[in-house]
């Protein structure tokens, strides 16, 4: 196994772009490593986070032809939902698993590894139960899938072990329920009433994440900022503060799309990706998963191991969301493995 301080060292692009994928949305995307290696796909998480330079790090530059995107609206791609003029009715999970597709034809490869973890892993996880033929493995460090119920428990749920930071959350959200009655609310995708459940919170703040006061949008991307970096703050590893650290016109665009994705139930029909797993059947699959991530607990990773019997489950007992020096280690390892 690779140690955390062999990681790769850093490469740039040898080639990048600005791909028109309709809708008035160009996604960007560059390509590093050996233009004739094995091709890999990066899938970011947040929604909304944007690519990093970070992970090109974890595949051999001679081996692989890595592949990164920033999803619609954040990083470079264009419009970006850090501005509120940006209208996201086509920013949802359809879209990007068809982005996803455009972009392989765009850059001619048949068959591509995909590696990504937390909302990169809902994707991965669709776009490969979507286009299995076009798939040669999976790597995801984080596996969540997006369900009502991880988002009500992200959101709720996980309260009950920060109750304090979880009322400054909630009472945020109740600016956004004072803002309008949302009976009309196109936010309203998630079906989960107000009150004190996690899809009602979202749409609240997805609510105040289109309020034309500017001022309402900073303070809701704050206050969502400080209840994700507080759900992190037990674990061992990784910044202090991941969501609030972030560039302003980072942090919008962030809170706006992931308000906008889990307020609609990310547009997916609850357990579906779980349910439909045996169509992964033939792909093979690492799945690695710290056992102290309380944001998406590891009961999904476990129940995705017993359908897709041709993924193996690692669980990291240091690690959390944020990963750890072995969380790397597994990844890079496994990445090396299907380089072969």
């Amino acid at each position: 196994m690779r140690p955390l301080s062999d990681s790769y060292p850093p490469i740039e692009p040898y080639d990048a772009g600005m791909l028109d994928v309709g809708d008035g949305n160009l996604v960007y995307w560059e390509t590093c490593g050996n233009p004739r290696g094995k091709p890999a796909l990066v899938v970011h998480g947040g929604p909304g986070s944007g690519c990093r330079a970070r992970a090109r790090r974890y595949f051999d530059p001679d081996r692989y032809r890595v592949v990164l995107f920033d999803q619609r609206g954040c990083g470079r791609s264009t419009p970006h939902a850090g501005d509120p003029a940006t209208d996201l009715r086509h920013n949802t999970t359809p879209h990007l698993l068809a982005d996803m597709e455009r972009l392989r034809r765009h850059l001619g490869i048949e068959r591509w590894l995909l590696f990504g973890g937390s909302w990169g892993s809902t994707l991965i996880l669709a776009y490969a139960q979507r286009h299995p033929e076009r798939v040669s493995e999976i790597v995801i460090p984080g596996v969540t899938t997006t369900r009502r119920s991880e988002i009500d428990w992200l959101y709720r749920g996980v309260g009950r072990f920060f109750p304090e930071a979880w009322e400054r959350f909630r009472d945020g959200a109740a600016r956004g329920a004072q803002r309008g009655d949302g009976t009309d609310d196109a936010h309203a995708g998630a079906g989960i009433g107000l009150g004190a459940a996690g899809g009602g919170l979202v749409t609240a703040y997805a609510r105040l994440m289109d309020d034309p006061d500017p001022a309402v949008r900073e303070r809701a991307a704050a206050d969502w900022c400080a209840w994700e970096d507080a759900v992190l703050s037990m674990e061992p590893h990784g910044s202090a503060h991941p969501y609030g650290d972030r560039p302003s016109t980072a942090r919008l665009a962030l809170v706006r799309i992931c308000a906008h994705y889990f307020s609609h139930g990310a547009w997916l029909e609850e357990g579906v990706l779980l349910r439909e797993a045996g169509r992964l059947a033939g792909i093979p699959g690492v799945l690695i998963h710290g056992r102290q991530d309380l944001s998406s607990p590891l009961d999904t990773a476990w129940e995705l191991s017993r359908t897709w019997t041709d993924a193996r489950l690692t669980v990291i007992d240091d690690a959390g969301h944020k990963g750890s020096g072995r969380t790397r280690a597994e990844v890079i390892g496994a990445l090396d493995r299907f380089a072969r």
